[in-house]
């Protein structure tokens, strides 16, 4: 972008993150996540680091934190409690210690790294070794007194603990520094700042109150804790089971390192943050990151990054600060779950039932560390809910295996060059008509979809061919979009039987493939000649009908009759009534009736007769054992011991069902690594979570 519209860019963003600072940090009421308000602040660091002439002294980059509230008296820092950088990637970390190097060229030290807390930040007073006032951050230099209701807070002591000198000497202080230490806990003033937060346990407790009492659930465990250390009345707060965890000590008792800083908090009987660590190089900093990225659902409290921090503190002083933030620490944040990018176009994917689906191509933006620049826009009436137009800026969410979508849009970065989007009247695959139907999903829900009404659409064949080998269906090994793509284009193959009247002969003279690489695809699609029933009704693709379906289907109904070969699907399904069909668990009148107009459709029932002199089924039982006899799991996250199917299957030999979604009749939710929307549904339902050993046990049968 050019100078005048980086200008416009920088304006439009600073009055945005503006008001949603407003929101966030004075009125408790946050209108976008942070992972979103985060991404908005870095693209307009970035911005003025490349036209630093616009950063101006009420840029939101220059200041800190929020306004003292009218109804708490205000209170002024002894030094003004700064902010810190925030970096996302590993190389601007690396860059941060390049600058850093330069400032203190020769000199080696070590890093303190301390998990980020996502709280409220209180400064605490001791004097005499009482506690006599507790602060928030304010905008830095002037907080809140809420001394009163720090006061409640179990964590926090009202008077502090006076260490033995052999502990005092097991930290690294002298005789004399040790002295100095007693005396201004007896008779001084020291100053610690921490976190106040609400553990996620007594968070969920508020909100399920909150329910039945008819009020609106808070949106985060940091916006609870905010609200209710600034109570009014400190009984209120006293009830809200808040704590503390200290992370540093401001006040100069003689501490060399940070580490001995608040190695010395701890012994005068203050809760620090847990789990910090110092680290001898960067590196170890950048795995300590990578570690509680992936544990810290272990924590109690929310954490959305790293702190790291210089260890020594003699250089303080000369690596200094820049604007309102200290150059000794910078804050590694973990990637959050949304982010705010720009939607480029529009453009259309057709599925193996003809919908045609709008995708938004979007500038590439890092959301949990995966570069994204597609999102799903569902349909008509998700791209008119959320007044979407192709140009806008909008908030990515992305969590753990969720497909990316659109949660917002911020109209108030609107140019006027955005444009509305329209579906064709025309595919533009194939040139074939596009019509307008209102359609209902499983749970009869209507919605209004584009299709195209061309049955041979070139679009619509390869959606299907690429469902029909895929892994949960026939597993044809080796048969990816790119080869059933070129195998089309070569008119090879248009349905799914033309894949088993392939030879070697037809794919060595095509790119890609050697002598190997075309025995192994041949072999791959024998293998899948005899496959369980079950797999392969799921392969044909009938709406609405996925894995645990076409398995209820097998074992409840189909194997009361005799079925050899796929013809023999076409007679049984002549025969069975949508009452017949509605009869067996979750299948509704939607899909009964998806499923008769498959068989009836007189080319589904060629294609089943050209798949007859190919296919046959193998003789499997899906249940071997009752251990989980009517249970119903959902997995979320990356699993370590298993792969996804493998954990499905082990579901359906023991009994049980591995559904796709969470209900309030989900008996678990076996949660892996980074858990998606899933983890968060199961939480609001008050569905059992279990995590990746609980499930092993009881699959193991403990």
């Amino acid at each position: 972008m050019n100078r005048q519209e980086a200008k416009e860019r920088i304006e439009k963003l600073k009055k945005i993150i503006n008001r949603h600072r407003y929101l966030y940090h004075v009125l408790d009421q946050p209108d976008i996540s942070d992972a979103a308000f985060d991404s908005l602040k870095h693209e307009l660091y970035e911005l003025e680091q490349q036209h630093p002439e616009f950063i101006t002294p009420d840029s939101p980059t220059q200041r800190v934190g929020g306004q003292a509230l009218d109804k708490f008296k205000k209170v002024r820092h002894s030094a003004p409690m700064l902010s810190l950088e925030d970096v996302f990637e590993e190389q601007e970390l690396r860059d941060w210690e390049k600058r850093i190097k330069k400032l203190v060229p020769g000199e080696n030290f070590n890093y303190y790294c301390q998990l980020k807390m996502d709280g409220l930040s209180v400064s605490l007073i001791y004097q005499n070794g009482l506690l006599v006032r507790g602060a928030t951050r304010g905008d830095g230099k002037i907080g809140e007194d809420v001394t009163q209701n720090t006061r409640t807070i179990e964590a926090i002591p009202l008077s502090l603990r006076v260490p033995p000198e052999k502990e005092l000497a097991g930290i690294g202080f002298s005789h004399q520094e040790i002295e100095k230490i007693i005396s201004a806990i007896q008779s001084g003033e020291i100053e610690v700042r921490g976190e106040v937060v609400m553990d996620n346990d007594v968070f969920e407790k508020l909100n399920e109150e909150y329910k039945r009492e008819g009020k609106s659930p808070l949106a985060n465990p940091r916006n609870a804790a905010a609200g209710s250390l600034r109570q009014l009345d400190s009984r209120i707060t006293a009830q809200r089971k808040l704590d503390y965890y200290a992370w540093h000590l401001v006040t100069d008792l003689g501490q060399k390192t940070f580490d001995q800083g608040i190695s010395l908090v701890k012994l005068l009987g203050l809760k620090i943050v847990p789990h910090g660590r110092v680290v001898e190089i960067l590196s170890e900093a950048i795995n300590y990151h990578h570690y509680w990225i992936e544990h810290r659902q272990r924590l109690r409290f929310n954490c959305d990054g790293v702190v790291v921090k210089v260890n020594q503190l003699n250089l303080y002083s000369q690596i200094g600060a820049v604007g309102k933030a200290p150059r000794y620490w910078i804050a590694y944040k973990f990637q959050g779950e949304e982010a705010a990018t720009k939607v480029e176009n529009i453009i259309l994917q057709i599925g193996r039932t003809g919908v045609l689906t709008p995708v938004a191509v979007l500038r590439p933006v890092v959301i949990g560390g995966v570069s994204v620049s597609r999102a799903t826009l569902h349909n008509e009436d998700e791209i008119k809910k959320l007044g979407l137009k192709i140009g806008d800026t909008v908030v990515i969410r992305r969590a753990g295996e969720v497909i990316p979508e659109i949660v917002r849009v911020l109209p108030e970065l609107r140019t006027g060059q955005e444009k509305e989007f329209h579906f064709p009247r025309i595919c533009p695959i194939c040139g074939g008509p596009v019509v307008k139907k209102e359609i209902s999903d499983k749970k009869q829900k209507l919605s209004v979809a584009y299709y195209c009404a061309n049955k041979d659409c070139w679009a619509i064949n390869y959606r299907q061919l690429i469902h029909f080998v895929s892994k949960p269906a026939m597993d044809i090994e080796g048969m990816g979009p790119k080869i059933i793509e070129q195998l089309m284009n070569e008119g090879l193959i248009r349905t799914p039987a033309d894949f088993y009247k392939l030879r070697k002969d037809d794919l060595i003279p095509l790119e890609r493939f050697a002598d190997k690489s075309a025995d192994n695809l041949i072999e791959s699609i024998n293998k899948s000649k005899k496959i369980p029933l079950h797999r392969f009704i799921y392969a044909l693709g009938i709406r609405h009908i996925g894995e645990e379906t076409a398995i209820d289907l097998v074992e409840k109904l189909v194997n009361n009759y005799r079925v050899k070969e796929p013809v023999d699907l076409i007679k049984i399904f002549s025969r069975i009534s949508a009452e017949e069909l509605e009869k067996i668990d979750d299948l509704g009148p939607v899909m009964s009736q998806s499923i008769i107009e498959w068989f009836q459709d007189k080319k589904n029932q060629q294609l089943l007769k050209n798949l007859n002199q190919y296919i046959s089924f193998e003789q499997t039982k899906i249940i071997k054992e009752n251990k989980l006899d009517g249970l119903s799991f959902v997995l979320t996250g990356e699993l370590k011991s298993m792969t996804r199917d493998e954990a499905k299957s082990k579901i359906r030999e023991l009994g049980g069902r591995a559904v796709g979604s969470v209900s309030s009749k989900t008996n678990y939710v076996v949660a892996g690594v980074n858990p998606g929307s899933k983890y968060e549904k199961a939480k609001q339902l008050g569905v059992k979570i279990i995590g990746e050993e609980e499930f092993l046990r009881m699959i193991e049968g403990e």
